[in-house]
């Protein structure tokens, strides 16, 4: 289904007057599915499970987040306008957008995105029939493992300290965004993806809007509870950023039916190491918690 035809682009306007760039596909009358995407990619990270998804019948919206879309991009020099408390809201507010204002949903994130999706999960229990999250481990386990002392988390998030360094965005895109585009390559993203990815995040106004998000939120930092909702949280034994000790965790800060699958040799980017995979896990998962 990688090949699988994609919607045309559409527009969501949300109360607060943002103008998110995103997909939309399935039947209107369908459960509602809304897929966040993380750093440094977008919508086309969904790219392979949104026809799938679409043609079981559930109306999919992948939108491209706050500051990757640009008609969502308050400045990011203010990074106020990038914290926490925005980015859940973009998620409820888009899915009011939808026509979903009342009704439960699933909801689906990786790497920043599954951060953003694990407070929304939080704050907003009631409103989901299904939680999904490729990589991010729940917030709690993440702090623990990042104090641990072996190091190990530490290790695998010192760029988010080097995102910091307001020289980080020029350096990634010079010489045609040859570091990022090499990061992700060593990452195992095939090369068509690349250039999707950079269609959306490779001019500076976009990427300076995407490492706000970590300059608004150091060392991910936030307060986040038990979650009491149906979750399936997948991790590839061979992500770079994530270690083991904060994906295994996970479990203890769920207190509803909880599945973790672990993909041996996968890294960081699943859906484009695995697109079959997490596509079947997706299904599996949503058809088990109905909206």
């Amino acid at each position: 289904m990688a090949g699988a035809a994609l919607p045309e682009l559409s527009r969501i306007t949300t109360r607060t007057g943002l103008v998110f760039d995103a997909w939309v596909a399935g039947p209107p009358e369908g459960a509602l599915v809304l897929m966040l995407h993380g750093y440094p990619q977008s919508r086309h990270t969904w790219r392979a499970q949104l026809p799938v998804l679409a043609a079981a019948g559930y109306r999919v919206v992948a939108p491209d987040q706050r500051g990757y879309s640009p008609g969502a991009r308050p400045d990011p020099a203010d990074l106020a306008n990038y914290g926490y408390d925005h980015l859940v809201q973009d998620a409820i507010d888009i899915v009011a957008a939808c026509g979903q204002g009342q009704s439960r949903f699933h909801l689906v994130g990786h790497d920043w995105g599954g951060q953003v999706s694990w407070g929304v999960a939080d704050r907003h229990p009631d409103r989901l029939a299904s939680l999904t999250i490729l990589s991010r481990p729940h917030p709690a386990a993440f702090q623990r493992a990042l104090a641990a002392a072996d190091g190990d988390q530490k290790h695998r998030s010192r760029h988010h300290r080097a995102f910091l360094d307001p020289a980080t965005g020029p350096m990634l895109l010079a010489d045609g965004a040859r570091r990022l585009r090499n990061g992700l390559a060593d990452a195992g993203v095939p090369p068509e993806a690349l250039a999707m990815y950079l269609s959306v995040l490779g001019s500076p106004e976009a990427l300076e809007a995407a490492l706000a998000w970590y300059r608004a939120q150091r060392e991910l930092r936030v307060s986040i509870g038990v979650i009491r909702v149906p979750t399936l949280y997948v991790w590839g034994d061979a992500d770079s950023s994530v270690s083991r000790a904060a994906a295994e965790g996970t479990a203890e800060f769920v207190s509803a039916p909880f599945r973790i699958e672990i993909l041996p040799g996968v890294g960081h980017f699943s859906t484009d190491q695995q697109p079959q995979r997490i596509g079947e896990l997706l299904l599996g998962h949503l058809a088990a918690n109905p909206a």
